[in-house]
């Protein structure tokens, strides 16, 4: 899935049927069109459109498959706090724009509080979680300080 951009742009008013669609979707994003059409109630044509109207104006960002991190050979996963050394914008965008191409980042949050970014990273086992740590994070002069949580379950919600 691509990185989701940074571009703040307003959504068009939503009706109930737009928002019907956007809940299917993200309970499950393989529902085919006939089946999403009946459950909002409306025409399979007109459910088409909608949807790619809904894609188009980024309100649906995407689709993906929840893998078994396992499955991939990835079964240890940490969210990897960042704080910056420097705050203005240049800087930021930058670690941004890095941050997203490194091995294993699944996602990359910018957070507020005392940490500047949260990283959701997956990897083989503790030793390449430390690798990542040390080749990525603690050598790149723009990051101050990192702390790593260890993720030993995760569960996923339903909104």
């Amino acid at each position: 899935m691509p990185p989701v951009s940074n571009d703040v742009r307003p959504l068009p008013a939503l009706d109930d049927v737009d928002r019907a669609i956007l809940t299917e979707l993200a309970a499950d994003g393989r529902l085919p069109n006939n089946a999403l059409a009946e459950r909002v109630g409306v025409a399979p044509s007109t459910c088409l459109a909608r949807t790619r109207v809904l894609r188009e104006c980024g309100a649906i960002r995407g689709f993906h498959a929840d893998v078994d991190p396992g499955a991939l050979g990835l079964p240890l996963q940490a969210l990897v706090s960042v704080r910056l050394r420097e705050h203005e914008r240049p800087a930021v965008d930058a670690f941004r724009a890095r941050s997203v191409r490194l091995p294993g980042v699944v996602s990359v949050f910018h957070v507020a509080g005392a940490e500047d970014y949260v990283l959701h990273v997956r990897a083989a086992s503790a030793d390449a979680l430390r690798d990542f740590v040390l080749d990525h994070l603690a050598v790149d002069p723009a990051v101050q300080h990192t702390q790593t949580s260890l993720i030993f379950e995760q569960a996923r919600g339903v909104g």
